[in-house]
């Protein structure tokens, strides 16, 4: 006997915001709570793979083997500078005007160049919040996609968009063979479909045509019995015989 999921399982990576979603989730399938679990972007599809999430929402690029992944948004590029930096003074800006300043490469880089603008550090900060303490201190500059430099505000830093950087895209994945009727309805809900939206619910049997009353149906006729004709308003009478 296939037992009923009682829970779904959400994990997401640091910056993006499933709230308008889960509350969506929670007025149209309130008996089925939505559980969050925050995850790094290093191990946001594996903890789909080994099953400890139902789906995840995570950034692209990603190793997606295995994986169903639909693009969500593509997010705003921008580098986090000091409030009293040369490039504050722009509105955006290009990898040019970075040229000769020290850009940090976090280990937990969730935009996948290889080869970032500007000066390399001698190290690698281990985490993007590492980089942000180091930015603040007046060590370099950092370039991630706007929601994590949304996440890590300080009041003495700021950002501008940087318009040639790489961009992420932020994807709902979930396991290639496990699209349960849990994971079509929340997918439904990120796609915008509305509650009377039939996709991936289970077709809605026909009801059988109620039977009219007996006393309310025509008799059927007898065998061998004329019918009645009203041409020239004659009268039923008995068949000749032959």
């Amino acid at each position: 006997m296939v037992t009923e999921p009682t829970s779904f399982t959400l994990g997401y990576v640091p910056g993006v915001t499933p709230g308008k979603w889960v509350r969506i989730w929670q007025e149209r399938t309130p008996d089925i709570p939505l559980e969050l679990v925050q995850v790094t972007a290093a191990e946001a599809a594996g903890r789909v793979r080994d099953r400890a999430v139902d789906a995840v929402l995570l950034r692209l690029p990603t190793d997606r083997s295995g994986l169903h992944a639909i693009p969500l948004y593509t997010e705003t590029t921008v580098a986090v500078v000091p409030k009293d930096h040369l490039v504050a003074a722009a509105d955006e800006i290009t990898s040019e005007d970075l040229a000769d300043e020290l850009v940090l490469h976090p280990l937990d880089d969730t935009l996948g160049w290889e080869h970032p603008p500007g000066r390399p550090a001698l190290e690698r900060p281990a985490t993007t919040a590492d980089a942000i303490q180091l930015v603040a201190a007046g060590v370099g500059v950092l370039v991630v996609p706007q929601s994590l430099a949304r996440l890590h505000h300080r009041r003495d830093l700021t950002y501008r968009p940087l318009t040639d950087a790489p961009q992420s895209r932020v994807a709902l994945s979930w396991l290639e063979d496990e699209t349960t009727d849990l994971m079509e309805q929340f997918i439904g809900i990120v796609r915008g479909r509305t509650v009377n939206s039939t996709r991936g619910r289970p077709p809605t049997p026909k009801q059988p045509k109620a039977k009219r009353p007996a006393e309310e149906r025509e008799p059927a006729p007898r065998r061998n019995q004329p019918r009645s004709s009203t041409k020239g308003g004659g009268r039923r009478g008995k068949p000749r015989r032959r």
